[in-house]
């Protein structure tokens, strides 16, 4: 029997290779769709090339859809990205790209429905994470009725599912799972805003989440250096 197609929002970090990785375990093959869309930290790209080859992907597919012109985030403008941020705080961080996950999921389920699969993957987590809105499980579950209503195969009856693995997964749990099947997060990449080459500035959100995560599991990060 052929493994059941899913269509992975995979954009080159940590999570998004964790879930494609799981989901993968799982028995699905995977359909890597990857979205350029303005971002400072294009060097993300990269690493989803890498990570969609280790993974061996039936198909990695590249998207343009340049949200500069939208603004209203540090990670598609001028605006510092913010750094030594308290995670605790109050508060939605400027590197929220509005409705950025909306607009992803509905490109994977224009693909999803365009291969007659049934599934996608997005890597979402509600724990650590930036308070990001359309990173909760409320969205999802919209998300996945709108698809039922959105497109013709769910008017025709289909069944569409929104697969987020690692949903209710701290940073460390992600990152043990991860290493339990074997990924070398190194091909990954995290960092808002890398320097010259992509190193890690290590003070942004990610950086110290991603850090945070790594030294929860007990475990080294390949990209931590000096």
């Amino acid at each position: 029997m052929s493994p059941t197609p899913a269509v992975v929002l995979l954009s080159g970090g940590l999570d998004s290779y964790t879930a494609a990785a799981i989901v993968q375990a799982e028995g699905f093959s995977v359909y890597a769709l990857t979205i350029r869309y303005g971002q400072r930290h294009a060097i993300e790209i990269e690493a989803a090339r890498r990570v969609a080859s280790t993974l061996q992907a039936v198909r990695h597919l590249e998207i343009d859809l340049d949200l500069r012109g939208f603004g209203g985030s540090s990670l598609t403008s001028d605006v510092p990205v913010p750094v030594d941020r308290d995670l605790a705080a109050a508060g939605i961080p400027s590197t929220y790209v509005p409705a950025r996950n909306t607009i992803f999921l509905s490109l994977a389920l224009g693909w999803a429905e365009a291969l007659d699969a049934r599934d996608v993957v997005i890597g979402v987590n509600a724990l650590d994470y930036s308070g990001y809105p359309d990173c909760r499980p409320e969205f999802v579950r919209a998300f996945e009725a709108l698809a039922s209503v959105a497109t013709r195969a769910g008017v025709e009856g289909a069944c569409f599912r929104i697969h987020t693995p690692l949903m209710t997964l701290t940073k460390a749990d992600i990152i043990r799972r991860g290493l339990a099947l074997g990924l070398n997060y190194g091909l990954t990449h995290s960092c808002y805003s890398p320097a010259v080459g992509g190193r890690p500035c290590r003070r942004c959100d990610s950086c110290v989440l991603r850090a945070r995560g790594f030294r929860e599991a007990e475990a080294d990060d390949p990209l931590a250096v000096g």
